[in-house]
């Protein structure tokens, strides 16, 4: 593999295909059902890590059934915003379907860092979404970003949905755990991270290499695009290198979050540092 100090002298690869863009969202996209998620939490794990998160703002609302409010901690007992009230009058405040064990939590995401303070390690891996833009998919992967040590996770300003709702059920209080920064333009975020001394990978079925070949232990960003679209040409071109993840059965794809999971697991497996 090239050096750090040989970056600037490489010629970047470029993603095949269109520059795909997302439509503009109705600020409901996110949210539908009955009732408004776009700040609530439900379930115990992902509110109980909203509620132990110090860059959480304060509670607006936390909405218990009988039983579970006597299972919360003292001081969480206190709470002015605390509410006891029956598991269908919880329900009557969010989505529906919404599996809320209990316990809803009405607060804003976590504080969102700048990319100088996600990178300030200069350690180990982050991770970048290219208009990944459905809850899960994201829940999903921040949950395997603290499996597996992530430092951070980039999102779109404009794409992305808040951390909250079904994305924060679904990761399971991992938006609490794993360090977050939102930027307008990735392009510019990979070329500050660069500066920073990170690498960036960009996952992509067309790579000729696999991620175990690219992968070297320098600090890196690995950057992953939509399914069907992939990485837009434009943030594969302010990458380093594209990487595949090899698939022997002859399937060609794999969900977004599975890959995710797959490309975390190889990232944090124990490498040689890169020499300069």
């Amino acid at each position: 593999m090239s050096s750090h100090s040989e970056r600037n002298d490489r010629k970047r690869p470029s993603a095949q295909g269109r520059d795909f863009r997302s439509k503009p969202r109705k600020p409901n996209d996110f949210s539908k059902g009955q009732g408004d998620a776009k700040d609530w939490i439900w379930g115990t794990h992902a509110v109980e890590a909203a509620l132990s998160n110090p860059h959480r703002p304060a509670p607006k609302r936390l909405l218990a059934t009988p039983d579970r409010a006597k299972r919360l901690a003292p001081a969480l007992q206190k709470l002015s915003c605390l509410q006891v009230m029956e598991g269908q009058e919880i329900a009557k405040h969010l989505p529906q379907g919404a599996v809320h064990q209990g316990l809803a939590l009405k607060i804003d995401e976590p504080e969102s860092l700048s990319i100088a303070e996600l990178a300030a390690s200069n350690d180990g891996f982050l991770v970048m979404l290219d208009q990944i833009t459905d809850p899960q998919n994201i829940g999903a992967i921040f949950r395997s970003a603290a499996a597996f040590g992530a430092k951070g996770v980039i999102l779109q300003d404009r794409h992305a949905p808040v951390l909250s709702g079904v994305l924060a059920k679904t990761a399971v209080g991992a938006v609490d755990k794993v360090p977050y920064a939102r930027v307008v333009n990735l392009s510019r975020a990979l070329e500050e991270l660069a500066d920073l001394g990170w690498r960036a990978v960009a996952l992509a079925g067309e790579a000729e290499q696999t991620l175990d070949e690219v992968l070297d232990g320098a600090p890196t960003v690995l950057v992953l695009g939509s399914e069907g679209e992939g990485v837009r040409r434009l943030v594969a071109e302010h990458c380093d290198v594209l990487g595949k993840i090899p698939m022997p059965g002859g399937f060609e794809s794999l969900n977004v979050s599975a890959a995710a999971a797959i490309a975390l697991y190889e990232a944090s497996k124990p490498r040689g540092k890169a020499t300069a």
